[in-house]
């Protein structure tokens, strides 16, 4: 009886020492766990923050540099964000170009005209965000833009873009922005691009890629660079990244 309670002791004994231990690893797990991930959200606020911070500065700059009469358009999100605009202003206030093409019109286009380009032709896939483009650069009382209606529609290369008869015009563009059609689903939407456009830049055009960070526009400003021999290809790292193909 005595041998069999101490057995029965000693493996009760046994058990509470082999849940102790368990329980303490599982603790030990969840901890780290629980630091691991607080490492990577604090690590994700830091560069939302950073962000934040450099977007907020580049629109300081921006709006400095045009002097705006009317509100700006939201920026960042699907439109641009500040940081490309700034450098959009930019180029344009350095190079001065005749004609500037834009794939994608709103807030960009305003900074664009504002910034000194003599003509801005803008194609966009949507009758409705082409009617707001309008309806802000009225309000800013900006003139020297046209906006273009151009629906998507099936392209040699296999995905949907825009009609070529709209830009079946189009010759010696001295800025070339593309930042459409919307590339977020497909990355290969703005692809057409480069085919459409190489004969009509002129010899010192200027190209803007907006979105580089993804894998199909990184492609497409690699096609321009490769394309146009005598340019050089720079990544500026904004929040989408940025591409920048311009004369050596």
């Amino acid at each position: 009886m005595n041998l069999l309670l101490l057995v029965l002791l000693l493996a009760i004994g046994l058990g509470l020492a082999y849940c102790i231990r368990s329980l303490r690893a599982l603790h030990q797990k969840i901890n780290t766990r629980i630091a691991r991930e607080i490492a990577v959200s604090t690590n994700e606020l830091k560069t939302s923050m950073w962000q934040s911070y450099r977007q907020t500065e580049a629109m300081q700059q921006l709006l400095s540099l045009l002097k705006f009469s009317a509100p700006v358009p939201p920026t960042r999100s699907w439109a641009a964000s500040p940081d490309l605009l700034l450098t959009l202003a930019q180029l344009v206030r350095k190079h001065n170009p005749k004609l500037v093409v834009e794939l994608g019109s709103g807030v960009s286009t305003l900074v664009v005209a504002k910034a000194g380009a003599k003509k801005v032709i803008s194609i966009d896939h949507s009758g409705e965000f082409a009617d707001k483009t309008r309806e802000v650069l009225k309000e800013h009382k900006v003139r020297g833009v046209e906006i273009r209606v151009a629906q998507l529609k099936a392209h040699i290369s296999g995905v949907d873009w825009y009609d070529t008869a709209v830009i079946k015009d189009l010759k010696r563009i001295d800025l070339l922005i593309v930042d459409g059609p919307p590339g977020s689903k497909n990355p290969e939407a703005r692809m057409p691009a480069r085919a459409e456009f190489i004969a009509k830049l002129s010899p010192k055009a200027i190209v803007v890629i907006d979105d580089v960070n993804r894998e199909g526009e990184r492609k497409l400003a690699e096609s321009f660079a490769k394309a146009l021999p005598n340019h050089v290809l720079t990544i500026y790292p904004h929040e989408k990244g940025t591409a920048v193909i311009s004369p050596k």
